[in-house]
């Protein structure tokens, strides 16, 4: 009789590693925010600790975490350094993503789990940039499409590894967007030096330039009308947003408590007030992202949970940054001195603002789910 040898679970004690490099992962933030440099060390530190592989199966060689444990995580990292957080999770929402096709779909992404875990690669994203209508060119040559464009917003641009993109191919139906995996150190591709930004410098969401890059058939893994609602629009907006707004979670978190800490040092009578105001917008916050967190972890993808989904992300962003004014108020004069720590975060949750759906959007598409009109007029 054979005995089989079973894989040994890959496991992360993430709060553990956090708590011992996070005074390292707060300086190098720090630093790389006034130098306005990449966060690469910090990317590498945690690529190095496991990190990478947080969010897939143990069966392919990660820890398994639920998107539940990874908003923990990535709001952790967002109170620790606002652009390691805010840069991460835009490795770890499509990994995550990947995982629930997996689990819910069949889809075969097996091997790119594994790579995940095992490599450690690192997923690099334009969704921020193409969202419903995509951007770039495809246009069809044998056994694949040749691929042009400009994505904005590439987050952790400098150190990735595959660029889950999209391109537009003009076809007989109308335009169709093409969703697929692309090399970042394919010959085509370049990284663009462009983020010189009011916040989250240490991003390096820098632009990616696509030159005439051929991608094969089997590289598509979505086509999907665009300008449209596709079902992977809606797995992508119950997956992602939970674990996006977890990092601004962290940056209001982090407010909270210089403001707290230095108005414990204050005689002024009206600083009581201050901080009771604070600590309602900071339940606001905390109340509303742990709202959207537990919701998307349970939903089904579709128009209702995308709804719910991006109404939460109005109220997180919203009261993220209204704490994180009050923070300053409550800490006064001193918080315009960038030694405190809190123009910096003021400027870093500015970015909570931009990403999809933004204002105007997100209020349409609640104003015509609640009168019963299509979402895709």
């Amino acid at each position: 009789m054979s005995v089989q040898t079973l894989r040994k679970p890959t496991t992360t004690d993430w709060r553990a590693i956090l708590a011992e490099i996070g005074p390292q992962l707060a300086e190098e933030g720090a630093r790389c925010d006034k130098s306005g440099a990449y966060v690469g060390a910090n990317i590498a530190l945690l690529r190095e600790n496991g990190f990478f592989g947080l969010a897939v199966p143990v069966e392919f060689g990660g820890s398994g975490l639920t998107r539940t444990e990874l908003a923990a995580m990535l709001r952790q990292l967002g109170r620790t350094c606002s652009s390691t957080g805010l840069a991460f999770s835009m490795h770890t929402h499509p990994a995550a993503a990947q995982v629930w096709r997996w689990r819910n779909q069949k889809a075969p992404v097996e091997p790119l789990l594994k790579r995940i875990a095992g490599d450690r690669i690192q997923l690099l994203t334009s969704g921020g940039s193409d969202w419903l209508s995509g951007s770039g060119t495809a246009t069809k040559v044998e056994g694949g499409y040749r691929i042009s464009g400009q994505k904005i917003f590439a987050s952790g641009a400098p150190t990735a590894d595959l660029f889950m993109t999209t391109a537009v191919e003009q076809t007989a139906e109308g335009p169709t967007v093409l969703q697929f995996g692309l090399p970042v150190k394919s010959e085509g591709v370049t990284i663009l030096d462009t983020w010189d930004t009011l916040g989250m410098r240490g991003t390096a969401s820098q632009t990616v330039k696509i030159d005439n890059v051929f991608i094969a058939d089997a590289a598509v893994s979505v086509r999907r009308p665009a300008g449209k609602w596709h079902p992977a629009m809606h797995v992508i907006s119950m997956v992602a947003f939970p674990l996006v707004y977890a990092a601004y979670t962290g940056v209001a978190e982090a407010a909270r408590d210089i403001a707290v800490a230095a108005a414990k040092k204050r005689s002024d009578p009206s600083t009581v007030e201050a901080v009771g105001e604070l600590e309602n917008e900071w339940a606001a916050t905390r109340i509303a992202h742990d709202s959207m967190v537990a919701f998307g972890e349970t939903a089904a993808p579709g128009p209702e949970t995308t709804n719910t989904i991006f109404t939460h992300r109005a109220l997180v962003a919203r009261s993220a940054i209204k704490t994180v004014e009050l923070a300053m108020g409550v800490a006064g004069g001193a918080s315009y001195f960038r030694s405190m720590g809190l123009e910096r975060l003021f400027r870093d949750i500015q970015g909570a603002r931009f990403h999809p759906l933004t204002d105007a959007p997100q209020r349409r598409l609640a104003g015509r789910m609640a009168l019963g009109l299509p979402i895709d007029d």
